[in-house]
This record gives structure tokens, sequence and C-alpha cells, in this order.
């Protein structure tokens, strides 16, 4: 695990097509089942909110979210995994949250892996509450389906 220097400056910007390849290095080694190129090239196109969290030239973490009319759904959000248990998801989903709130939202929702518990315990801190599951929601391992967590947050 690396740590960023307390002295180094962390900001975000958005995604550009010239950051896709840095972005999918982090989405491969975070996840079994990561999003593929076209995922965030989709996400790019429809015009979602695409945020990558930066300290200097290292990419932390990101974000994507969709707005609708008055909620945002939080579709993806990754810390890479040499930053990972260091604050940066709270970081994360506090600029997330603001940016939400900008938009006129009244909610935010997001699934989660039922077998991610981490994360569960992140959003949960964040002060998202469960409000659903939904079943065989996401590709598992050798063909299985896993449920999702749906959860969601008054703004």
């Amino acid at each position: 695990m690396s740590a960023v220097p307390k002295t180094v400056e962390v900001r975000f910007e958005p995604l550009t097509p010239g950051q896709l390849d840095a972005v999918l290095h982090v989405e491969q080694q975070a996840y079994a089942h990561p999003w593929g190129r076209r995922n965030f090239e989709d996400s790019l196109k429809a015009g979602n909110q695409i945020q990558l969290l930066m300290a200097q030239d290292t990419l932390l973490g990101y974000f994507v979210a969709m707005k609708g009319v008055d909620e945002v759904h939080l579709l993806n959000i990754t810390v890479a995994p040499d930053y990972q248990r260091q604050g940066w998801a709270q970081v994360l989903l506090d600029a997330l949250t603001l940016w939400a709130r900008g938009q006129g939202a009244e909610w935010l929702w997001l699934e989660v892996r039922v077998g991610n518990a981490r994360a569960i315990k992140v959003y949960e801190a964040h002060g998202f509450c469960r409000v659903g599951q939904r079943k065989n929601y996401y590709p598992g391992d050798d063909g299985q389906r896993e449920d999702a967590i749906v959860m969601s947050l008054r703004l």
C-alpha cells in the first residue's frame, strides 16, 4: 500500500478520453468483474459526471454518477488498490454528495454487492441506508450471479 504524502495537494478533475487507459488500469486492478472501456465511453457520451481524484499525476480514485430528475445514481466508485483504507472513499463520497446537492438532487442511490462488506460499511458510515435487494444483479464467479443491496441517502 502506498500513502499520499501529507504535503501533496489533491484535486478533482473530469475524466477526459486521454485518461481512460489510466482509469481502466485502476478498474482492472480493483475488481474481479471490472467495467470495460465501453462502459466508461458510454458514460462520457451520456454526459454522466465522471470525476477523478488526483494527487499530482497519480490517480487515487474516481466516481461515475448519473443525474436523474430529483436524484443521482452512483454507477461506479473506485479507490486505486494502493490507496485503499486511507479515507479516500469518504473524500470521493463527500465530493459526490456536494455535486448531487448542487444539481438539486434530493436522493443519492447506489447498488453494492451483497458480499462487499467493506464497501457497505463505508456507505453506511456516510449515511446511506439499505432499502432493498436486487436478485442476481452482478456477474459472479464461474457463471454465477450475485445479489445487490440497494442503498439510498436523503440529501
